[in-house]
């Protein structure tokens, strides 16, 4: 019943998301610190806004008390990155986190971080499953109040170190001398903290759209994409604000509206970013991507004499070949990111601290920096479906494609095609359309990146009528 994907394990509350699930989960991890003979140092865990997050975190620790394994809690629902900076500064092996990230309000879930605080990566989520299959339920565990007690469950906050180290870390002088304007959507999670914090300390202006608490997320997913970041957009138009940040549900994940009002994709974010880190900051070394992310950074990296590696979805990839090619800056169009120095995984509020540097230090609006790395590195468009599916079309579909290997008839030249993640289909000349399955919803998804939108919509439409989908 406890699988993990790409983004850890999810499951909607009530029916695979229950106590007893969570448990289970605790006492595996429990087996398996103590075989690798890690136990004696414990383990963190954090929580962020959603329903019955914090009594998940709290039925965890029972079991790690039972088990005699000493448990950090966080005191406050907090961003997914504190938990992994944690465990890397006090150079953990395990650290967890309950959250459903970016998920509808319906899903909760866990992630768990490793040595360095990154997330766990297949080999170490595949062993965890062979640990949860030999767990025999009821698990034992002790009362949480009587846990406490008896000093098996301690409560932390290192907020103010993580905030800290972020300030440490970006030029503050130069965004206090440029008197900026930031609107900021933590989409009803847990940003507004540490990120309004860090952008008061360096004395913007900060404004902030739904900061309340509100395990619905407005009715809406707290993803950071067009559609939810409308209302951010405006706001930023009306009140002539430099930049609007959104952040996901646990804050891993960033969205950006430029000055003019126009949404930046976490694609557009992603080429800023290494552009201001090698022309502004200095930095050299290549870059990372997943297969869905846009080319333009290959683009990039071949102007700065650098090279682009293209790995699998799920951010274990991106960190994973960060480490082995020294690369500068790795993410996923799906808006996680990390930098070289920071923490092995995604961080939406360090992501968000930097570009407010990059517009501070090079004196430039964020909208005309877009533009003109556009210009020079190419501007393609990117189309994205989801399609909901049965059990028995997953199996059509997974056999048409992956077993197979069928490719639908392209008015485009194919020069490759990958099987490392789904299956990828590369155009000669430029362009390319990705169809895989979501490892954190039960979706097909579909990415395709073009010269215009037209070109991307047929290259979808194409594989929709192939795969028959209504």
């Amino acid at each position: 019943m406890i699988k993990f994907g790409t983004g850890g394990w999810r499951a909607v509350i009530g029916d695979e998301f229950t106590r007893e699930n969570l448990q289970i989960l605790a006492k595996a991890m429990a087996e398996k610190m103590r075989a690798e003979l890690v136990g004696a140092e414990g383990i963190v865990i954090g929580y962020d806004r959603r329903f019955l997050a914090k009594e998940a975190m709290q039925w965890m620790a029972e079991v790690f008390a039972e088990e005699g394994i000493y448990t950090r809690l966080m005191a406050n629902s907090c961003p997914t990155p504190l938990v992994m900076y944690y465990v890397q500064q006090k150079n953990m092996h395990y650290g967890m986190m309950v959250t459903a990230s970016h998920n509808p309000a319906l899903y909760n879930g866990v992630k768990i971080f490793t040595l360095g605080g990154r997330d766990a990566d297949l080999s170490q989520t595949e062993d965890v499953e062979r640990y949860i299959a030999a767990v025999r339920p009821p698990v034992k565990h002790m009362d949480y109040e009587d846990a406490v007690k008896k000093g098996m469950v301690e409560i932390i906050d290192p907020i103010d170190d993580y905030i800290d180290s972020i300030l440490d870390d970006i030029n503050t002088s130069a965004i206090r001398k440029a008197n900026l304007h930031i609107a900021l959507d933590p989409m009803y999670g847990v940003s507004e903290p540490a990120l309004k914090t860090i952008l008061i300390t360096a004395r913007c202006d900060v404004d902030t759209l739904h900061g309340n608490h509100d395990t619905l997320f407005g009715r809406q997913m707290p993803a950071p994409n067009p559609e939810a970041m409308r209302e951010l957009s405006n706001y930023v138009i009306r009140n002539q604000c430099d930049m609007g940040i959104a952040t996901d549900g646990d804050a891993d994940r960033i969205g950006i509206i430029d000055d003019k009002g126009r949404y930046l994709s976490p694609n557009d974010v992603l080429v800023l970013l290494y552009w201001y880190l090698v022309k502004y900051r200095g930095m050299k070394g290549p870059c990372v991507r997943n297969l869905c992310t846009t080319h333009v950074l290959d683009q990039l990296a071949e102007s700065f004499g650098e090279k682009c590696y293209e790995v699998p979805v799920g951010f274990k990839w991106i960190s994973a070949k960060m480490d082995e090619t020294h690369a500068i800056i790795g993410g996923e169009s799906s808006g996680g990111m990390a930098i070289q120095g920071r923490i092995k995984g995604k961080d939406g509020i360090y992501a968000a601290a930097l570009l407010t540097e990059m517009i501070a230090v090079t004196g430039k609006r964020i909208s005309e920096i877009h533009d003109q790395i556009h210009a020079a590195c190419g501007n393609p468009y990117m189309a994205e479906h989801n399609y909901r599916f049965s059990e028995e079309l997953k199996e059509e579909f997974q056999k048409k494609i992956l077993e197979d290997k069928l490719v639908p008839e392209f008015p485009f030249e194919v020069e490759s095609v990958s099987y490392m993640d789904g299956c990828k289909v590369c155009f000669k000349g430029g362009g390319w359309v990705s169809v895989r399955f979501s490892g954190t919803e039960p979706l097909l998804r579909v990415f395709c990146e073009m010269k215009d939108q037209a070109s991307a919509e047929t290259v979808c439409n194409i594989y929709r009528e192939f795969l028959d989908i209504e």
